[in-house]
């Protein structure tokens, strides 16, 4: 009887050191844990930006442009953000048809109206932008429920402002880029340059890091 105890005794310790050692069901290993911006790479504020922005590169307002944004006051006004890696300014595709209605793609040779244009609205609560398209005034969102490779795409689709539509914009003073940070999953957005069709050069918040030319962008302003 001794040896039967003995021996379930030793079972048990045996399965609840397994039980601790084991990882929660759904936990995140460290290696995909969004990671900060590397260096050189610095958050920018509401103040930052219409800093920065004034001796940034800037386009005259296309005669099609149409801002209908109501921006704060402090806000240096509309933007165009143009890809690094493929030259292209991004481009809301407000004709595609559902679900696809809205999403950003970097495909524009130059800024002709209000399809390039986006507004950056500062709130100082959050520490965070929200991105307003130009082309259908709404909120541009990351669709984190989206499956496959539209999974964290970037549509302009909201009426309000939410984790969805927050983001963190990042300055590297040395290249003069810019870099955007998801607040709904910390993914730094990227365009996606080996997509084909109509998702070709799409918007999306998908990298842990800013790696390259993918998740790089020049901000434009647009003036007059």
């Amino acid at each position: 009887m001794r040896r039967t105890t003995s021996a379930l005794l030793a079972l048990s310790a045996l399965l609840t050191a397994s039980v601790l050692a084991a990882p929660a069901a759904g936990a995140t290993s460290q290696d995909d844990r969004p990671a900060a911006a590397p260096a050189g790479w610095e958050k920018v504020d509401g103040a930052d930006l219409a800093r920065i922005a004034g001796g940034g590169p800037k386009i005259p307002a296309p005669a099609a442009l149409d801002r209908g944004v109501s921006a704060q006051a402090d806000e240096p006004g509309a933007f165009a953000l143009k890809s690094v890696r493929n030259g292209k300014f991004t481009a809301t595709e407000k004709n595609y048809a559902a679900p696809d209605t809205g999403i950003l793609r970097a495909r524009s040779a130059s800024v002709t109206g209000g399809w390039e244009g986006y507004a950056l609205e500062w709130h100082e609560a959050t520490q965070t932008y929200a991105l307003k398209a130009l082309a259908n005034n709404r909120y541009v969102a990351v669709e984190g429920a989206y499956p496959g490779n539209t999974q964290n795409i970037l549509r302009a689709r909201s009426a309000g402002v939410g984790t969805w539509e927050r983001f963190t914009l990042y300055h590297n003073e040395d290249v003069d880029r810019w870099a955007l940070q998801s607040a709904l999953n910390g993914r730094f957005v990227a365009m996606e340059n080996g997509y084909t069709g109509s998702l070709q050069y799409a918007l999306r918040a998908r990298s842990l890091e800013v790696t390259g030319s993918w998740e790089q962008f020049e901000l434009h302003q647009i003036v007059g």
